[in-house]
């Protein structure tokens, strides 16, 4: 019932079938600890990419672009009195973005949500440190400073910022998603506090370019996804961590082929 209210239909049979082949397969299981997911290979991809998604989150430099939005508009000749109101538009911005990648997330995908987010930081960080060295000399530049601020973090509201918060639950089982969220909320509030100390030191030492280790962040976050990060959109439980698994136990054999456990163990029987 209580499901049928969330969901606004009566047509629950393939949920309720896939909730319950989820539960038959961790029964007898118990919830599982931070630390004991640490120590399972069988859950080392999963572990691996909410730990690079989570931290990619906060030093992808999201938040350090309110630290130069007073400036930027200011350069722009908006009136001082007017700033604040600007930089409560572009919070708002991030808020519509993220609420919009949750509308669109099941129809465009995790990992082009993701790739594309992360991407097109990585463009517009570029384009945003040469529009700071250039700010002085050239009379439009503070107006291109404005609206790679506004496109950075659109970017990473249509993007990172919808999508990093819902793989958990998509890759993790009933018993270890408690864990991985409380893995993900420690790397988000340490990463926070590691780019608020060290982004005043980042300015005095790179100026202009300040961003670099950002851009740095958002390309290996990329290549991560691409490379590594399965799509979860439209697949069970079941077939997701069936994907892991093959990444997680895979092992080359003479052929070319790679092969599970469980497959390696009757072979060489």
């Amino acid at each position: 019932a209580a499901l049928q209210k969330l969901r606004g239909t009566s047509d629950l049979s393939a949920e309720l079938e896939e909730m319950l082949a989820e539960q038959a397969a961790v029964k007898g299981q118990r919830a599982k600890n931070p630390w004991e997911l640490f120590q399972n290979p069988a859950l080392r991809w999963q572990l691996v990419s909410i730990v690079v998604l989570s931290s990619a989150m906060q030093l992808c430099g999201n938040d350090s672009m309110y630290f130069y939005a007073a400036y930027v508009f200011q350069e722009a000749g908006i009136p001082q009195d007017k700033i604040p109101y600007v930089v409560i538009g572009t919070g708002s911005c991030e808020l519509i973005t993220s609420v919009t990648c949750n509308m669109i997330i099941d129809y465009a995908g995790r990992r082009p949500l993701l790739l594309g987010g992360y991407i097109f930081m990585a463009g517009w960080a570029i384009v945003f440190m040469v529009a700071l060295s250039q700010q002085t000399q050239i009379s439009w530049m503070p107006y291109l400073s404005m609206a790679c601020i506004f496109a950075y973090i659109l970017s990473f509201g249509i993007g990172p910022a919808g999508v990093t918060g819902v793989l958990p639950t998509e890759v993790f089982d009933q018993m270890s998603r408690p864990a991985a969220y409380m893995i993900c909320g420690s790397l988000l509030w340490f990463n926070l506090f590691l780019v608020g100390t060290a982004f005043p030191f980042i300015v005095k030492s790179l100026a202009h370019f300040c961003y670099i280790p950002f851009l740095v962040v958002c390309v290996c976050t990329a290549l991560y996804v691409g490379f590594f990060l399965p799509e979860t959109k439209g697949k069970s439980f079941l077939e997701i961590s069936e994907e892991f698994r093959k990444r997680n136990f895979k092992t080359k054999t003479r052929a070319g082929f790679y092969k599970g456990p469980e497959e390696i163990k009757t072979t060489t029987l």
